[in-house]
């Protein structure tokens, strides 16, 4: 099966990464990615122009459009002579307006992204998303048929997240978050948790990366006066195994209170469960359809600082609990979420798409 995969963002993101190595399990795939620098817009604009020849030889069997690709699977489909597979992944509308709440939903920004959510979708022959509570909204919000869409899991790279030995016995119990600080990562959360936690001298907490709501979090973080919080910078997806390893606990979040992070589920989840750490995570309609409480990870209430310092009490006073939470939360990763199940499914679902056509 011949496949033009075309991306607006690099084709080393994880969800884009995910998705290319099941294609290459099944298909010839060639790439045009959009890179890391550059506008949205810029770089749809130019792995459109790139692509446009291929598109016009027609010569594949399948069009993909990845993430980022609301700008590209328009043109695209209007010139495919394959059917166009569509991974959505995320609402312009959603996060401009709700999420980041960086406009007003109606604005003319707003009205746009609302927009070319729509007609992105429809125009495509088939949509891709990553959990069924996704796929709910898009059919609620912009009316796509539910028969148009299929939830796909966003997984992980299994060759660089897999279990590992790198703990340290120095008898402190090591917490770690990694965010690029958007709202509904909740980072405000994990601090007041750990502010909780202030008294359990061989608890410690680090937090990884960098964003939107950064400086904001280190004001708190100096308000609050902690002392048991290290903030690192953001590191290379390849360093995050280690760290990873490293930890006694990992917090998967998605801590804020917003419509979007109860529908999603957060990747570090998966990159957690697949490396067999103890997990702890948001107690939303997306990550209860995954996890379950006490058994594959802790979950705790959304936007609850009270509930996010018991469940990492729990954990740090219980290293049994740690352990076979680890162990289950593995195997509910292979059940349900390995590599080998998303190409599984990708396949029936491309398979699928092309007979149809």
């Amino acid at each position: 099966m011949r496949i033009l995969y075309l991306i607006g963002r690099e084709a080393s993101y994880p969800r884009n990464d995910v998705i290319l190595r099941a294609f290459q399990k099944f298909g010839d795939v060639e790439v045009i990615a959009g890179g890391d620098s550059g506008s949205l817009i810029w770089r749809s604009v130019r792995v459109f122009l790139r692509a446009l020849p291929r598109l016009l030889a027609r010569k594949y069997d399948l069009i993909f459009v990845g993430f980022y690709g609301h700008l590209i699977v328009l043109p695209a489909s209007w010139l495919a002579g394959a059917p166009v597979l569509f991974d959505a992944f995320v609402s312009n509308y959603d996060t401009l307006c709700f999420d980041r709440q960086l406009f007003s939903p109606n604005s003319l920004i707003g009205r746009l992204a609302f927009w070319l959510d729509t007609t992105a979708c429809r125009t495509a022959d088939r949509v891709l998303l990553d959990t069924q509570a996704h796929l709910d909204y898009f059919a609620e919000t912009f009316n796509v048929p539910g028969a148009k869409m299929s939830a796909l899991p966003v997984g992980c790279n299994e060759d660089l997240f897999h279990p590992k030995s790198a703990e340290i016995a120095d008898g402190l119990t090591k917490v770690l978050y990694y965010s690029t600080y958007l709202p509904l990562h909740g980072v405000d959360i994990v601090l007041r948790a750990a502010d909780l936690l202030r008294e359990e001298k061989q608890l410690c907490f680090k937090i990884i990366g960098s964003g939107q709501e950064y400086h904001s979090v280190r004001r708190l973080a100096a308000d609050l006066g902690l002392n048991n919080m290290m903030f690192e910078p953001s590191i290379p997806l390849a360093g995050l195994p280690n760290e990873i390893a490293l930890a006694d606990i990992c917090l998967g979040g998605h801590f804020g209170a917003s419509d979007k992070a109860a529908r999603v589920i957060p990747g570090k989840i998966y990159q957690i469960l697949a490396m067999a750490r103890p997990l702890v995570a948001a107690d939303t309609p997306a990550n209860s359809a995954l996890l379950s409480h006490g058994s594959t990870a802790l979950l705790c209430p959304s936007e609850d600082a009270e509930g996010l310092a018991a469940a990492i009490l729990e954990y740090h006073r219980n290293p049994e609990l740690r352990v076979r939470i680890a162990e289950n939360g593995r195997a509910r990763f292979l059940e349900v979420a390995s590599e080998a199940i998303i190409t599984d499914r990708l396949r029936e679902i491309v398979q699928g798409l092309v007979k149809k056509t």
